[in-house]
């Protein structure tokens, strides 16, 4: 077995972290708060609660907080019939799994969201195992999803390699000591990236398809 692949989902896998960016601003509407769309965007890969006190403050009124993250997850599951994948990504889910990658999902997604990132990622025989939200008490930037994902991969930090797009991912691998790659597909700055710790940054998942045996699992780093 070469490893642990751990991966990140929305914004890595799939094009979907504008549709989280648009379903949280009107959830922020509905609630009365005004929140630009390019902070939404900086936040999105947090769990909901630690997005909602990202941009409200810890003065805000919290009552409203489960009305907000309920918004959210209603406006954002019009879209599950349709949630793209990037390309490339089935591939190279089953391109890893083929070298002997445990391939895990790290995400903060659960129940029918995950299920729908899944369908539209469409590799499941791929997959292993998954860390999702439902498992783990802190989410990203706690390294605690990435660690779940490694004993569900049954390997030690050392042996794992994590992918994400955002800030986030790149910190909460960083705490869990394992090896770090970032797409630029989720929109966040290669700079912003690489000051987080990304140790490889590519275009997106078709670019990392494509330089893989150059690339944190290919044969001279597994």
């Amino acid at each position: 077995m070469a490893g642990a692949a751990i991966f990140d989902v929305d914004g890595t896998l799939t094009d979907t972290n504008h549709l989280h960016v648009v379903a949280w601003w009107e959830a922020f509407r509905q609630a009365g708060h005004t929140v630009p769309m390019p902070d939404i965007h900086r936040a999105v890969g947090l769990s909901s609660g630690d997005l909602i006190e990202r941009l409200l403050g810890a003065d805000r009124d919290r009552d409203q907080d489960p009305a907000i993250s309920a918004a959210h997850k209603v406006l954002h599951a019009t879209y599950f019939d349709r949630l793209p994948a990037f390309r490339g990504a089935g591939d190279l889910l089953r391109a890893l799994a083929g070298r002997g990658w445990r391939v895990v999902l790290a995400t903060s997604a659960s129940g029918p969201e995950l299920a729908a990132l899944r369908r539209a990622v469409d590799a499941d025989e791929a997959i292993c195992a998954t860390a999702s939200s439902d498992d783990v008490e802190q989410g990203k930037p706690s390294a605690e999803p990435v660690e779940l994902a490694c004993r569900l991969a049954d390997v030690g930090a050392g042996q794992a390699v994590f992918v994400g797009d955002t800030v986030w991912d790149m910190e909460a691998a960083g705490r869990a000591g394992v090896r770090t790659v970032a797409v630029l597909s989720g929109g966040i700055p290669r700079a912003d990236l690489e000051r987080a710790g990304a140790g490889a940054v590519y275009r997106d998942v078709a670019d990392l398809l494509d330089r893989l045996d150059d690339s944190p699992f290919g044969p001279a780093s597994a």
